[in-house]
């Protein structure tokens, strides 16, 4: 284990045996543990055991918050809220107040899923990222400004969670990061990079005060205190989610996107009073694990509907992938023996080809429910075992047959509209958090401001104190181009008051139940990454429940996947005859960097068992 990771580790653990708080008549006070210090790159991790609950998030400061609201009894949605407003603060490159989320929660009999998908302004149309002369603007010029900033959704959701499913209460769980903002906290080893290779955040005048003291990006181990954004707190806490989304907060966000020099936003005070998080049915699906022994076990996975599409696609590529010889192919040596085995040529051949017909589909079909039909009339035609059939012939799987390099979308079921295929276009940040409660509660929910430091554009919430937090620019995941050369409407485009289509896959996991339904809790995972979240996530699935792989031994293996287009590997990890023999069926292979951060929790027979993702500096904790 390296130096890093036990200070990080160690750190908190110290502080915990002297100052964690217990269950009081007053409730849940917070105790800040002693400031540990971040991994960056690549760091091994041991995995982590625990027997009576457990808490996985990005940053160690988050997840001891987390473990602290559970020691103190809380349940999963309250750690859940503590996690991510300390997330806020630490790691505001990636998911905050100003963003939205998605939140599976399993209270012991049924899954429930919170959508809080931020939503376009009311006055927004199709012509949103269109140029005068009517051809989308590049995602570099829509991201930066108040064009690509949607009505945050995330703080409205986690009030209706925890109003459904809290015991500590709201104000209480604000108190550590109120208290980190206030004393200050180590800039972690990641956050000091992103902002060294960040050029946009500069251009912002708050931001760059605030980020870039003297000019120069703020260093690894500085003590940064944003009292602005302990003010906003301080009002979300004591007003609920009216005091970001009414009030003067509100004002401060509206004045900032449409105040915007080069790239004003249409955002207004009545888009963020009458947003409204919302309870859908999650989508679920049996899947049959085989193993390379022949030994099958049956679960139930569990993850969002659209506006994501992380379920359905992930659902989609593992089911086609059960319906080809996938299970026979074991894991192998890889180009770096310290970091573990990777998969098969022949498993890669048979995952991407899965993919790109997934990934056909999604481009095809899948957005916001309210706005677009689903094939059929529900969305579980997408995975329903007769179209996963179908679909899985389509792979060609003797040992010489060829990549189809792109798939066409399927037809899963008749549908009263014909929309385009959306072309692929950037996703990029987020966070993952998985909490398993001492009850056996359990919540996987990713969360985000959608691109590296969102728009770009910091607000002191209205306050005038130094800091605050960075508002979203989650319209860039609507598709730029309304209609395609024919004309027919994208189902992704932007429309008035709509929720783009996102990739984030919480995901639950369980036993199959005997009547079909869902047995014992068995897993929670998720993960940041753009459209590549879906890869991540079924690469983790997969791992634990084909391979027999613990949670961190399969977050460790190499990434990979197709978008429907080339196959991606992570640089470095793949033995040059992998990547060989994929080229020579035709594929087009890119290596490159795919920085996953991953977090999953697992039942086992003596409690669970937790892991956190190498290339991130995210732990897990518990007892």
């Amino acid at each position: 284990m390296s130096k890093s990771l036990r200070y990080a580790i160690g750190a908190t653990s110290i502080a915990l045996l002297f100052a964690c708080a217990q269950l009081q008549p007053q409730g849940f006070s917070y105790v800040a543990p002693i400031l540990p210090e971040g991994a960056s790159g690549y760091q091994a991790k041991p995995g982590w055991a625990t027997a009576k609950f457990s808490v996985a998030a990005a940053n160690p400061l988050a997840t001891d918050a987390g473990y602290q609201v559970l020691k103190a009894g809380g349940s999963a949605v309250d750690a859940a809220i503590a996690v991510q407003m300390v997330l806020g603060l630490v790691e505001p490159q990636s998911s905050g107040v100003g963003g939205g989320a998605f939140l599976l929660y399993y209270g012991g009999k049924s899954v429930e899923a919170f959508d809080g998908r931020e939503t376009a302004p009311a006055s927004a149309d199709e012509k949103l990222f269109l140029d005068a002369a009517g051809k989308p603007i590049a995602f570099s010029d829509a991201v930066v400004g108040g064009r690509s900033v949607g009505t945050p959704g995330a703080v409205r959701m986690l009030e209706l969670a925890h109003k459904q499913h809290g015991k500590v209460p709201w104000a209480q769980l604000f108190s550590p990061a109120i208290k980190l903002a206030e004393d200050g906290f180590a800039v972690s080893p990641r956050l000091a990079t992103q902002l060294k290779g960040e050029q946009n955040l500069r251009k912002d005048p708050a931001a760059a005060a605030f980020f870039y003291p003297n000019g120069q990006p703020l260093e690894v181990g500085t003590i940064l205190r944003n009292p602005a954004y302990a003010e906003v707190l301080r009002k979300i806490a004591g007003e609920g989610s009216r005091g970001l989304l009414e009030g003067s907060v509100a004002q401060a966000i509206v004045d900032k996107v449409n105040g915007h020099p080069t790239n004003p936003g249409k955002l207004t005070i009545a888009d963020l009073s009458r947003y409204e998080a919302k309870k859908r049915e999650p989508i679920c699906s049996g899947y049959e694990a085989r193993t390379t022994t022949g030994a099958v076990h049956a679960y139930r996975l569990c993850g969002m509907p659209p506006p994501s599409s992380g379920a359905i696609t992930v659902t989609q590529i593992l089911g086609m992938l059960a319906r080809t010889q996938a299970h026979t192919l074991p894991l192998v040596a890889g180009a770096d023996p310290s970091k573990g085995p990777t998969p098969s040529a022949d498993f890669l051949h048979l995952y991407t080809e899965a993919s790109r017909l997934a990934f056909a589909d999604r481009a095809q079909y899948l957005a916001d429910p309210d706005f677009v039909q689903a094939p059929g009339g529900n969305w579980s035609s997408l995975i329903a075992p007769a179209y996963l059939d179908e679909r899985a012939k389509l792979i060609a799987t003797s040992p010489d047959a060829p990549s189809m390099r792109i798939a066409k979308p399927g037809e899963p079921g008749a549908m009263s509209v014909s929309y385009a295929p959306m072309p692929e276009q950037g996703e990029y940040g987020t966070s993952h958090i998985s909490i398993v409660d001492a009850a056996g509660n359990a919540v996987a929910m990713t969360t985000t401001i959608e691109d590296v430091f969102g728009a770009r554009l910091l607000t002191d919430g209205g306050s005038g104190k130094a800091g605050g937090f960075l508002l979203n620019n989650e319209l860039t995941d609507f598709s730029f181009a309304p209609t395609d050369a024919e004309g027919r409407p994208i189902a992704n485009r932007v429309q008035s008051l709509k929720r783009p289509r996102s990739s984030m896959a919480p995901t639950l996991v369980f036993e199959r139940a005997p009547d079909g339904g869902n047995g014992r809790l068995v897993a929670s995972a998720g993960s940041p990454g753009g459209a590549m979240i879906i890869h991540f996530t079924a690469k983790a699935l997969y791992g634990m429940f084909n391979w027999g792989l613990n949670a961190q031994q399969a977050i460790d293996l190499p990434n990979f996947g197709s978008l429907n287009g080339p196959s991606l590997l992570e640089k470095d990890r793949f033995d040059p005859a992998t990547v060989d023999a994929l080229r020579t069926r035709g594929a087009e292979v890119r290596e490159m960097e795919i920085t996953s951060g991953l977090q999953a929790i697992q039942k086992t027979p003596t409690g669970f068992f937790g892991g956190a993702d190498p290339r991130r500096e995210g732990i897990v904790r518990g007892d």
